[in-house]
């Protein structure tokens, strides 16, 4: 008895390269990272695309909770909020005053000392992984924890702050220390994240090139300005554009601690909306507001971005640009540049 087989010689393929084939097929199929990117796509589009379009949807319409009818009246939610006689115009460009104001003070905290954290912390000494979780505790703790504790702490009248410091000052009924409250407590809250991301950043710098430095006699400021700071650009991109944003939503500490006041000098954007939204009944231009605010962050991070870009490596990417251009055209052209 003789069994049929088939040789690659032949033309047939081997079983051990049919598989292999096979399995080659499979990595190269167009829904094989589509199987993986489904369910984080799934929840993106459900909890993130659909409702921004909905705003939009909203946005368009003078639409309250409690009544049935809620009528399309186009961009007028919008054209209300630049119009100075507008109900909503003057409460909503306070906000926004208050909200670039917080912002100005809290981010160079926010970015600046995390960053002389990160740089002890980032040092080897006993006890350092101790710190690091201390520094990072209070940010694991919510807002309304934070607020509630700070607000007793804070107290003009019988706040530990005023009696550790032997002074009589209103700390959240006064200016300017309502902001020097909102700007502290928020730094002290959330310092220890940002220290955290720079402590990753710095121990991806190869330390032979302080080695070097140091061989070289470079100071310490010349090690970190000219080491420490371009190694960590991308990560202080990330920073400065997260922390931009998150100050920019600062709602709980504000409505916690000093609850807007005094005279709604630190009601913020979203105090302004959530109480046109929910208070009012006016979800339409809640949703304006909201969208007129994500349009100037989106603005100042695309500035951000553009301040923080490499300069030498864009640079760098232009001249091999131009030197591949100009190699095609020398291609293109062979008896270009040859004397007659």
């Amino acid at each position: 008895m003789s069994h049929a087989t088939t040789s690659p010689a032949s033309g047939g393929i081997a079983p051990g390269r049919r598989g292999a084939a096979r399995g080659r097929g499979r990595e190269n199929a167009w829904w094989v990272p589509v199987i993986f990117l489904a369910p984080f796509l799934v929840l993106f589009c459900t909890f993130t695309v659909l409702p921004a379009f909905y705003g939009i949807w909203i946005s368009l319409h003078d639409w309250d909770f409690t009544l049935p009818g809620k009528p399309f009246v186009g961009l007028q939610n919008y054209t209300d909020l630049f119009d100075a006689n507008s109900v909503q115009a003057k409460p909503f460009w306070n906000g926004m005053k208050n909200t670039g104001l917080f912002v100005l003070l809290s981010v160079p905290f926010l970015v600046s000392l995390p960053l002389l954290l990160a740089i002890l912390l980032h040092r080897q000494f006993p006890g350092r992984t101790f710190f690091r979780a201390t520094f990072f505790a209070p940010y694991v703790l919510g807002v309304s924890v934070i607020g509630l504790m700070w607000r007793y702490l804070l107290d003009g009248n019988f706040g530990i702050i005023n009696a550790l410091l032997h002074t009589d000052i209103q700390w959240t009924t006064d200016q300017p220390w309502a902001w020097i409250s909102l700007v502290g407590v928020t730094v002290w809250w959330t310092m220890g994240f940002n220290a955290i991301i720079y402590v990753a950043g710095l121990g991806d710098i190869p330390p032979e090139q302080y080695e070097a430095a140091s061989l070289d006699g470079a100071s310490a400021l010349q090690q970190f300005r000219h080491i420490t700071l371009p190694g960590l650009r991308p990560v202080l991109v990330f920073v400065l554009v997260t922390t931009v944003l998150a100050s920019a939503n600062m709602f709980g500490q504000s409505y916690m601690i000093t609850n807007g006041g005094p005279t709604e000098t630190t009601r913020t954007a979203l105090m302004v909306m959530t109480d046109v939204g929910f208070k009012q009944s006016r979800a339409g231009q809640a949703a304006a507001m909201s969208y007129i605010l994500a349009l100037c962050l989106a603005i100042v991070s695309m500035v951000q971005f553009w301040l923080m870009r490499d300069r030498d490596a864009t640079r760098a990417k232009k001249a091999t640009r131009r030197a591949g251009k100009a190699g095609q055209a020398t291609t293109l052209n062979p008896t270009e540049g040859v004397t007659k």
